[in-house]
């Protein structure tokens, strides 16, 4: 036979069974006041997404499948007439604008970065001062910058055309050529954009550890030596980075080519592209449309492609 349980024991028996109770009560207390915080944090912000991101490319997707001139009350549904219209007349030029515009600013503004970085890295007279002044073009208005270049860049009265003068040549049409009008927005961008890559460069060379630049370099390799198997493979993952929001940046650039080139000519990239077909005259928002939805499936496109393949490439410490 069992023996008997004492008064004192079913006392404690039940005393954790209540604290087993108010635990549990606490405990689920807690988690749906988390679950609320949780609530009252998240939905306003991906109500917001919804709202001012999602809902808007949907309906530039619909927008794209019609033909509706800007303003008009009334569209008519084309499937994908548009889609087939740009590939088939406007894809090659200004896709082909797009590539060109987009890898020339890219490569100058990360490679002269990257050049900018490595010489602001060294102990400098003026240094901070040099810092500072590389940096300053990014913070400034794309429509300043281009108003100030647009000026620089006249071919009458501006002032590489009286540089030009003064060496007894006369100054380019930057703006009636296509392929020097492009050329012309290619420095600009690289001029406001690079001074972005080289304080992301710069941060990234000093968080380089000091130990291996002096271990190898007592080793008796040379400068360029250490910069290729040291610094290049510890920085590649700001590389990535820089390759990845630059490219994203140029394919969405606007305020420069807008200010500089009005019409496009040269310049008609594709988020140009969609802007002149809605507002510069033709009014074809359903044809616009189009044009961006192609803007949006290369930019996610490009997003695969780099966080699939690139990042493989990437070393992290």
């Amino acid at each position: 036979m069992s023996e008997a349980t004492s008064p004192d024991e079913e006392m404690d028996v039940g005393s954790i069974a209540v604290l087993g109770a108010r635990a549990r009560g606490q405990f689920g207390r807690r988690r749906v006041r988390e679950a609320l915080l949780f609530v009252a944090l998240v939905v306003p912000n991906a109500a917001l997404i919804a709202v001012f991101t999602y809902r808007p490319l949907i309906l530039n997707i619909w927008y794209s499948l019609l033909d509706w001139t800007l303003g008009s009350p009334r569209a008519t549904f084309i499937g994908l007439g548009n889609y087939r219209e740009f590939f088939s007349r406007d894809a090659a030029g200004v896709l082909g604008t797009t590539l060109i515009f987009t890898v020339a600013t890219v490569g100058g503004s990360m490679l002269i970065g990257l050049g900018l970085a490595v010489v602001l890295n060294r102990r400098l007279i003026g240094r901070n001062l040099a810092r500072a002044t590389v940096f300053a073009p990014y913070v400034l208005s794309g429509v300043g910058v281009g108003l100030v270049w647009t000026f620089i860049f006249d071919p009458v009265g501006g002032v590489l055309a009286a540089i030009l003068r003064g060496f007894g040549a006369s100054s380019p049409q930057w703006f009636l050529q296509p392929s020097l009008a492009l050329t012309m927005v290619i420095i600009v961008y690289i001029w406001k954009n690079l001074g972005y890559c080289a304080v992301i460069y710069l941060a990234a060379l000093q968080a380089v550890p000091r130990d291996l630049l002096e271990a190898a370099s007592l080793d008796g390799a040379g400068r360029s030596r250490i910069f290729r198997a040291i610094i290049w493979p510890l920085i590649s993952p700001t590389t990535f980075f820089l390759l990845m929001t630059t490219i994203l940046s140029s394919l969405q650039a606007f305020d420069l080519i807008r200010i500089m080139t009005p019409m496009g000519q040269g310049t008609t990239t594709l988020m140009y592209a969609s802007y002149l077909q809605a507002f510069g005259g033709y009014n074809r928002a359903g044809y616009s449309a189009a044009i961006s939805t192609v803007l949006v499936l290369i930019l996610l496109l490009l997003t695969v492609i780099q966080m699939r393949l690139l990042e493989r490439k990437v070393h992290y410490a």
